[in-house]
């Protein structure tokens, strides 16, 4: 699996822009992805070193369109901590 295939876009909401401030970056990524291959998608891609990655998958709800009932889908995310010092640019500017 390629590295831009594992990173599917970073999340940007008012947590994760808390969670900046301890140096830790958040993304939606592949369902099937292991934590060791988002290590190794994060560093080779942005050239940063990563110590940490957290990973947790998100259900996905009950939606309902007239008569039918679906649900949307399941979305894996992974919370990269990056070491002392490393940053990636994307997030700063936003």
């Amino acid at each position: 699996m390629e590295a831009r295939d594992i990173l599917r876009k970073p999340i940007v909401t008012e947590k994760t822009m808390a969670l900046l401030e301890d140096n830790k970056y958040s993304f939606l990524v592949d369902i099937k992805a292991n934590k060791s291959e988002i290590k190794k998608a994060v560093e080779q891609i942005f050239k940063v070193k990563v110590e940490k990655v957290n990973t947790l998958i998100v259900k996905g709800k009950p939606k309902r369109v007239r008569n039918s009932v679906g649900r949307t889908s399941d979305v894996k995310k992974a919370i990269v901590k990056l070491r002392e010092g490393d940053k990636i640019e994307l997030f700063e500017g936003i």
